[in-house]
């Protein structure tokens, strides 16, 4: 079998290269870099995790290629993450990412020459009645198929995750006993294209700063000011600059500029029951299709651990989902990721409106 694998230079797909090695593949890697070297603030330094990656491909007798495709993200990943925040909206470029670029363009131009690619993702596969579904890893805390819920039949079909059955103190012990040089390496954090960037000083260069007021949502008191609503997120309880908290941003008036928020003992303002998805995406298929009732499910509209108990039901405008806890922060433009009542399948994802 022919196997592409992504490479990061971090340790959980250095393991990948290590696994597929023992069950008896060479496969050829391939480092995807999408930062800008002309950029003095958006530069991504890749240089230590290109080091890493021809460590990883000399250790094991791997070809490593380094896929320049930073063109394709900003036109694609970026200007959707700016044109969402432009819009109010809590757009999530680590979804958008994965569809399209690294099993995406990387697909197009590069991955449709191998059987399978291969990733570092922390993520199974199931197949049942021969079709493949995108399910859930063993480790709870480090599970992202959050983050693959946008992703497409033939992709996910296509795509290998070695170390989705393992808990992430075991993929570091593999990397320890193997010699790996990435095996000390600290995960990355934030958003994939910013790097060590200040997300604020990101949006500061597109969106400029604008003074508006934050308002406290219950009495229309004036609290404070802010330097646009688009530094701001609903449910964000850090970076108001208010005392006496803490306090909540509840929702932001776009057309004015305000920001409304409320002190956190007020449960109701900041907390709700429901939300709409608009333009909903099944991976493998609408398991819903014929019926128009109330469909028990579980669901994440944030990256944590936790699922979250519901109902989703078909409506006029996408699909509504009623939890059966109160959600904080529900913000228009994060994705709704929906699976099975047994957390296990991950059915798709839509766009909370």
């Amino acid at each position: 079998m022919n196997i592409a694998t992504l490479l990061s230079g971090g340790v959980d797909s250095s393991v990948v290269v290590h696994l597929l090695k023992e069950q008896g593949f060479t496969p050829t890697l391939f480092y995807i870099k999408i930062g800008m070297d002309d950029d003095e603030l958006l530069h991504c330094s890749s240089e230590e995790d290109i080091e890493m990656a021809s460590l990883i491909a000399r250790k094991y007798g791997c070809k490593l290629e380094v896929v320049d495709l930073h063109n394709d993200y900003w036109d694609n990943v970026v200007a959707y993450t700016i044109d969402k925040v432009k819009q109010g909206l809590t757009p999530n470029p680590d979804v958008m990412c994965n569809k399209l670029i690294k099993f995406g363009v990387f697909e197009q131009r590069v991955g449709k020459e191998f059987d399978k690619t291969a990733t570092g993702h922390y993520a199974t596969t199931t197949e049942i009645e021969s079709k493949i579904y995108l399910s859930t890893a063993k480790d709870p805390i480090k599970d992202q198929t959050d983050f693959l819920a946008q992703i497409n039949y033939l992709q996910v079909s296509k795509l290998m995750f070695p170390i989705g059955h393992l808990m992430k103190s075991e993929v570091r012990d593999i990397a320890v006993k193997a010699g790996l040089p990435s095996a000390k390496r600290q995960d990355s954090q934030g958003i994939c294209f910013l790097g060590k960037v200040n997300y604020n000083d990101f949006i500061r260069r597109y969106l400029g700063e604008k003074e508006g007021p934050i308002v406290e949502l219950e009495t229309g008191k004036i609290l404070g000011k802010h330097k646009g609503y688009w530094f701001h997120t609903v449910g964000q309880r850090k970076g108001l600059g208010l005392s006496g908290g803490p306090w909540y941003v509840i929702k932001k008036d776009v057309a004015d500029n305000i920001v409304y928020a409320s002190k956190g003992f007020n449960v109701d303002a900041q907390y709700g029951y429901e939300f709409t998805m608009g333009d909903f995406h099944f991976i493998t298929e609408n398991p819903w299709k014929n019926t128009r009732d109330e469909t028990n499910i579980t669901f994440k509209i944030r990256h944590t651990p936790e699922f979250t108990t519901g109902k989703i039901m078909k409506t006029p405008n996408g699909f509504h989902l009623v939890s059966n806890q109160k959600l904080q922060g529900i913000a228009p433009g994060q994705f709704g990721v929906i699976y099975d009542v047994d957390s296990k399948i991950c059915i798709g994802s839509g766009e909370i409106i």
